[in-house]
């Protein structure tokens, strides 16, 4: 294996921040800014092999994510992408539950006005597959489970909106940036997998489980994107 570099995209300071401190305290470490995004960077190493990573905080939502994915892509020459964030459940799936997303697809794309299918995008893909061997590799992790992934500028507290998602796209849990993130690196031809935890069952109850599963700050997303990073290490 040749040397690569990978991009990772979280959302929010509380989905960063474990991986930053996670980062700091390993002591190989080096902070930057990515046009206004918070970075930071580390390195790898076993014999001759290296893993460059770059991560950054996109902040909330499809803009934010697409911005940084094209950037650590152009920036960087990123090898390939990974998110890892919360989602709510939508379907299959509960609370604590670890998802690596199979598909991503932007539920809230509307053409319906002009008779496209909600998400459809005319004249190009709109649902995007995740890199085989990536997802092979994160399946090797305890208690991993695999399912479609529903992306929207919205948090997810409508049970109705959540059975039609579920009901056209056949996804099992919802968040705000993996169909953007999935978009950018399909046209980039950049591999791409997103790593979620599930933190609420996106209903009326979803804010406070949310906020409760977010303000933990917990590193347990890290700890599955570093078993990743070793097992790309040892091949």
């Amino acid at each position: 294996m040749s040397d690569i570099t990978i991009g990772l995209v979280f959302a929010d300071s509380m989905e960063y921040s474990p991986f930053e401190k996670f980062v700091t305290e390993k002591g190989d470490f080096e902070k930057f800014k990515l046009y206004g995004d918070d970075g930071i960077s580390t390195k790898l190493t076993k014999g001759d092999k290296n893993i460059f990573i770059k991560a950054v905080k996109a902040g909330n939502g499809k803009v934010n994510a697409a911005g940084a994915t094209a950037n650590l892509i152009a920036e960087f020459k990123a090898d390939m992408i990974l998110n890892a964030g919360l989602s709510g459940a939508v379907y299959g799936v509960k609370r604590e539950d670890f998802v690596a997303g199979t598909s991503y697809v932007e539920c809230d794309f509307d053409l319906t006005a002009i008779d496209y299918p909600l998400g459809k995008k005319p004249d190009q893909e709109y649902i995007y597959e995740a890199d085989e061997h990536l997802l092979q590799l994160a399946m090797m992790s305890k208690g991993m489970r695999k399912g479609k992934l529903g992306t929207g500028d919205l948090f997810l507290t409508d049970k109705e909106k959540k059975e039609k998602f579920h009901s056209l796209f056949d996804i099992c849990a919802f968040d705000m940036e993996t169909g953007a993130i999935a978009s950018v690196c399909y046209k980039a031809k950049v591999p791409f997998l997103s790593i979620r935890k599930i933190s609420d069952d996106a209903d009326e109850n979803s804010l406070k489980e949310y906020r409760e599963m977010n303000e933990r700050e917990e590193k347990s997303l890290t700890q599955v994107l570093f078993l990743i990073f070793e097992r790309l290490l040892n091949e």
